[in-house]
């Protein structure tokens, strides 16, 4: 069965030949939005592949192959984006924001919490634990558990 991920959503329509608009704020754009790669969208998930992709001001400007006109494109707006998880192909150090919920953390072993929330001001990524804000960033990791729902982490008893 496919778990789909979201990603985000098409806002509008762009020029005449079937370009969409999407914001995104997916932490891996640089794995799904390229040539060939396949889209999920709205709530029956048509499925669409990307033939060209480009950054244009704070948007995701992607053209689905065989779309060619506005018209073919307009069913979409406001609709919402999703990957199939298989496509994703993360590494073993990567994980999506959503995995990181309800995740067990431990401090230099020792089990602290849960984290409740992630929350990313001004290009700083921080994890709600215990009504604490501890920052998200690998120089605290230690090691990320998948499997177990755990993340390990040193020396963040100062903000705890």
């Amino acid at each position: 069965m496919i778990k789909y991920i979201f990603i985000g959503r098409i806002v509008n329509t762009h020029a005449l030949k079937g370009e969409v608009r999407i914001i995104s704020d997916f932490e891996f754009k640089d794995k799904i939005f390229k040539e060939n790669t396949f889209l999920y969208i709205g709530e029956n998930k048509d499925k669409e592949v990307i033939e060209t992709y480009r950054k244009h001001k704070q948007f995701d400007m992607v053209k689905f192959k065989g779309i060619d006109n506005i018209n073919n494109v307009l069913k979409y707006k406001g609709s919402k984006v999703y990957i199939n998880e298989e496509d994703l192909k993360l590494k073993d150090d990567e994980i999506l924001i959503s995995e990181l919920l309800n995740m067990d953390v431990y401090n230099n072993d020792k089990l602290v919490g849960k984290i409740t929330e992630y929350r990313s001001d001004n290009g700083n990524n921080m994890l709600r634990v215990n009504d604490k804000l501890v920052p998200y960033n690998k120089d605290f990791i230690t090691k990320i558990d998948k499997e177990n729902k755990c993340i390990y982490f040193h020396d963040i008893g100062a903000f705890l």
